[in-house]
């Protein structure tokens, strides 16, 4: 496991951001501190406090829209899934059918995160390589179109994989304790007011 997020913090990050500001990932660096006693004091010698939040800005603006992302199409896709794709009702599907939908609605779900995240991630790759560059400056030389879809492809092919087998491993994980995997549930129904009862006092 230590390995899995330690990649996959760094493909999150991108190679030349995390080439830079190693700060977030310095306590995962063979030989560069037994722990935090002595990983801390080396990080402040190095790049001050501040250090401790360098790029903080650019990966907030990446990873937020990268995670409402994720979460705001997946369970839509699920849903449309059984509802436009699936012949038979989920209940009726077996658990490696209900697994492979959740792997493909993650892949899906993958490609938008990949999509709205990407103009940021190029923008920080491009500020990393250019030193004393602006936005601006990755505008003028990448073009917006390039921002949007320079290497776009192969972010689509890592991040769709990524996302399908975290939902993958979250729905088995949810298999394994007895819970159903995602989507497929009923809408519920609504009740006009005037069908309501009003309770009755107890004599």
């Amino acid at each position: 496991m230590y390995e899995l997020f330690k990649k996959e913090y760094t493909d999150m990050a991108g190679l030349e951001y995390a080439a830079k500001y190693k700060t977030l990932i310095y306590l995962t660096q063979p030989g560069y501190a037994r722990g935090l006693r002595d990983g801390f004091p080396k990080i402040v010698s190095n790049e001050g406090y501040a250090g401790l939040f360098r790029g903080l800005v650019p990966l907030w603006g990446r990873q937020i829209p990268y995670t409402m992302m994720k979460f705001a199409t997946y369970e839509n896709i699920v849903e449309m899934a059984y509802k436009h794709v699936i012949p038979a009702p989920k209940e009726q599907c077996s658990e490696a059918l209900q697994l492979g939908v959740s792997f493909g609605s993650g892949y899906i779900a993958g490609i938008f995160c990949a999509a709205v995240s990407h103009p940021p991630y190029n923008l920080v790759s491009f500020l990393n390589n250019a030193k004393g560059a602006t936005a601006g400056d990755a505008v003028k030389i990448l073009g917006l179109w390039g921002l949007f879809t320079r290497g776009l492809p192969l972010r689509i092919l890592m991040i769709g994989t990524l996302s399908g087998t975290q939902w993958v491993i979250y729905d088995s994980f949810k298999v394994m304790v007895g819970l159903p995997t995602t989507g497929g549930a009923a809408a519920p129904v609504a009740v006009p007011i005037g069908e309501l009862e009003e309770p009755k006092a107890s004599v």
